[in-house]
């Protein structure tokens, strides 16, 4: 049998470990622009939103073309870009250094939040559309 001081130890133990899991989660993603597998016009930055303040210095991203009109055999290529952090600190921004030619891409996130440094990776699709055939 517990006594009433066990049980509140037991029940602020429970309560801390909760508190803490929820407190000290990895950031997640919380928003895209453009969206995961959106067609869109060539975007001049991508920029992903996410739920904890970054680490600048450890968050990163690529940004890969993964596939190009008439050609089945295209292999990933790394585009050159540049990431920097927004304003918000809670925001990714990956700014290719050329205009994107048509294709399929992906973008290679890594974020480490400030909180305790906890990082999480991901993938994320866009497409390039294909420029409208002249008449």
């Amino acid at each position: 049998m517990f006594t009433s001081r066990q049980l509140a130890r037991a029940v602020l133990t429970a309560s801390a470990v909760l508190v803490s899991s929820v407190a000290f989660a990895p950031p997640k993603l919380v928003s895209s622009s453009p969206a995961d597998k959106a067609e869109v016009a060539a975007p001049a930055k991508i920029e992903l939103k996410f739920s904890e303040n970054l680490v600048t210095q450890f968050s990163g991203a690529n940004l890969v073309m993964v596939s190009m009109p008439g050609m089945a055999d295209h292999g990933p290529m790394k585009v050159a870009s540049k990431v920097s952090g927004g304003d918000d600190g809670k925001t990714m921004v990956i700014t290719p250094a050329q205009p994107l030619a048509p294709g399929g891409y992906r973008v290679d996130w890594r974020a480490v939040s400030t909180v305790l440094h906890e990082s999480t990776s991901a993938r994320q699709r866009i497409s390039r559309d294909l420029p409208s055939a002249s008449v």
